[in-house]
């Protein structure tokens, strides 16, 4: 498990997490963090496999089936590619980009690819445990994104970076920022940025 620092304002680079196969060699995913809430809905990293949110990146590459996660919600957003569409419980959905869908981890759900293989950012939520929301925001250099208690910004296009104190690092392209209530990191940019946030029911 990929156990990065959930310090407010930390940059959580997304190559330094390894790679792994997912479902039937249908692609490589990437961990970027996980972990529970505490009793103020603090962000507390996983030591282990039990976990109540996890957020990743995983490339589709092939057709076939989702994993199951029963007892879960996901959130799936693509982040690169054209479309994807989605068989939910025989259900079809189109999944264009930087469009989030939410849906249960245990439904039957297979992905085709009519425009070729694509990048999601995945959220996935333990139901009952941890409410998981994912919108996307187009940065600007006029307006600065905050990012609050158990939030995460992830850079999805453009260039960007993150303000602290009198600090200014800078943001590579899908690397995550953590939020947090106190001095909470701003973000600066061009581009598209996803946010998600973690909250308790």
């Amino acid at each position: 498990m990929n156990n990065p620092t959930l310090a407010t304002g930390a940059i959580i680079p997304l190559a330094n997490a390894p790679k792994k196969m997912w479902g039937q060699a249908q692609g490589q995913v990437r961990d970027i963090a996980a972990g529970n809430l505490d009793a103020d809905g603090t962000l507390v990293p996983a030591t282990s496999e039990d976990w109540d949110w996890r957020l990743s990146v995983a490339s589709i590459e092939k057709a076939g089936d989702f994993t199951p996660y029963d007892g879960f919600d996901r959130t799936l957003t693509v982040i690169a590619g054209e479309l994807l569409e989605l068989s939910i419980d025989g259900s079809k959905q189109a999944v264009e980009l930087f469009r989030p869908l939410k849906f249960h981890g245990g439904s039957a759900t297979s992905a085709a690819l009519p425009t070729g293989e694509v990048l999601a950012l995945n959220l996935i939520t333990r139901t009952g445990a941890v409410r998981g929301n994912v919108r996307i925001v187009e940065l600007s250099r006029k307006r600065e994104q905050h990012l609050f208690g158990s939030q995460f910004g992830v850079l999805l296009q453009g260039k960007a970076v993150v303000i602290q104190a009198e600090s200014e690092r800078a943001v590579e392209l899908r690397d995550t920022v953590v939020g947090g209530e106190d001095d909470s990191p701003r973000i600066s940019g061009r581009g598209f940025m996803a946010v998600v946030s973690l909250d308790l029911p």
